[in-house]
């Protein structure tokens, strides 16, 4: 259209000067106007394509996947696509053009990565539709609107299943301590090995078989974990891509898949900014449970109140547990955490995981080369000598405190979950 427009005006100018006839710029342009006229009506008048989209229903976060889009044209058309995903996501391979024959099909792929959890719309596919002669385009939006849910990266999960649960532990970066006959569950029967006890030797068992038989035990099963994770402002922060809420949430789900392996009770106490409740249950599909109780909570910019949140995890869990809360200790939390924590002991063995940013290691192995840099290297020194002793208060009171960044989180719930049992603590 802007290059008939152009010529039509250059005619119009020749035209001025008397080099061709007036009516040949008139005819001209009555004739662009009827193409034009005729052009649009012809795209407006035209069917939109039939759009269909093939995407999971569930969407793990942080992971590409393929969306595929099904297009059935009425008529012969040239047209450009683009779905209308969630807007934040990552995408590639679109817009993409494509030229439709009458009654053809065509399927088109591209990638997403969504890079937050909970609920998401796709609501459409926008189509730009050009008409025959190339004049005009029309703006449409086909295909319904589709509801997906992301939820935490699971796939470590998935991989974890083709392990034993010693096995998936060292998998995390676990460093796992095995004695042999000191649980208090009966494991097996086996033959004698150097290095086991007197006590382990089963003399009945002896005599029939006319070899030495000691009994092997195991760490006990049916014991209950529950993870207390804050959704307040201290999860806010950052690593990367994902917030450390993230990082908690999957290291947590790790850590849950192996607990549930191992034959115990799993439960989760979320709050401070998003709430959830999911009381301990038993057996490995309990993760499906706790994956779609989780999948949708967000850290808020609130203060957590610990004592609240401790007070109702008192009440709701009766039994004795080992809960490990999550959260980025700060000195001024002290007071609040430690009356939480002095109320769990009551009943519980307790763990407090605090997650460390990277940005304050990577400050202090920075060189020092001017005053800004230094101010800024001293205040952070300073604030690690301050979170320190906080640590170090709550471990004079006997709770176990992990200092860990978030890459080493896992690992580190995995170890200490398994020192718990190896030593009997619950």
């Amino acid at each position: 259209m802007l290059v008939l427009l152009a010529l039509w005006a250059a005619l119009g100018l020749a035209a001025s000067t008397g080099i061709v006839p007036a009516l040949a710029w008139q005819v001209a342009g009555a004739a662009l106007v009827l193409g034009a006229g005729l052009d649009a009506w012809r795209v407006v008048r035209g069917a939109t394509p039939q759009v269909q989209r093939r995407v999971p229903d569930t969407w793990p976060i942080g992971v590409e996947r393929p969306v595929t889009l099904t297009l059935d044209a009425a008529r012969a058309q040239q047209l450009d696509v683009f779905d209308l995903h969630p807007g934040s996501w990552a995408v590639q391979g679109l817009p993409r053009r494509l030229r439709l024959q009458r009654g053809e099909s065509a399927s088109l792929d591209y990638t997403l990565r969504a890079n937050a959890r909970g609920d998401f719309t796709f609501d459409g596919v926008q189509l730009r539709l050009h008409s025959p002669w190339r004049l005009w385009w029309q703006s449409r939006v086909a295909g319904a609107p589709q509801r997906v849910r992301v939820f935490p990266n699971f796939a470590p999960l998935a991989r974890f299943a083709m392990f034993s649960a010693e096995q998936a532990s060292r998998l995390v970066g676990a460093h796992v301590k095995r004695r042999r006959g000191e649980g208090t569950d009966f494991h097996q029967m086996r033959e004698y090995r150097v290095g086991d006890s007197l006590r382990q030797i089963d003399w009945k068992a002896t005599a029939r078989a006319r070899r030495l038989i000691s009994r092997e035990y195991q760490d006990e099963k049916n014991q209950q974990l529950v993870l207390m994770l804050d959704t307040g402002r201290r999860l806010l922060a950052r690593d990367g891509e994902l917030s450390h809420f993230d990082h908690v949430l999957d290291a947590s789900l790790v850590v849950s898949y192996l607990a549930l392996r191992q034959g115990d009770g799993v439960g989760l106490l979320a709050s401070g900014g998003d709430s959830a409740w999911v009381p301990p249950q038993r057996g490995v599909g309990a993760i499906d449970n706790l994956l779609r109780a989780t999948y949708a909570l967000q850290p808020k910019p609130v203060a957590t109140d610990f004592l609240q949140a401790a007070t109702e995890l008192h009440l709701r869990q009766r039994r004795r547990a080992l809960v490990m809360l999550v959260t980025n200790l700060r000195d001024e939390d002290m007071d609040d955490l430690l009356a939480a924590v002095q109320m769990l002991r009551k009943r519980h063995l307790v763990c407090v995981a605090s997650l460390r940013e990277d940005s304050l290691d990577a400050t202090l192995a920075q060189e020092v080369h001017d005053l800004p840099s230094a101010i800024r290297a001293g205040a952070t020194a300073q604030y690690l000598a301050q979170r320190n002793a906080a640590h170090d208060a709550l471990r004079s009171h006997g709770v176990m405190v992990l200092d860990v960044p978030w890459n080493q989180l896992a690992a580190a719930l995995v170890e200490k979950y398994l020192a718990v049992k190896r030593d009997g603590l619950l």
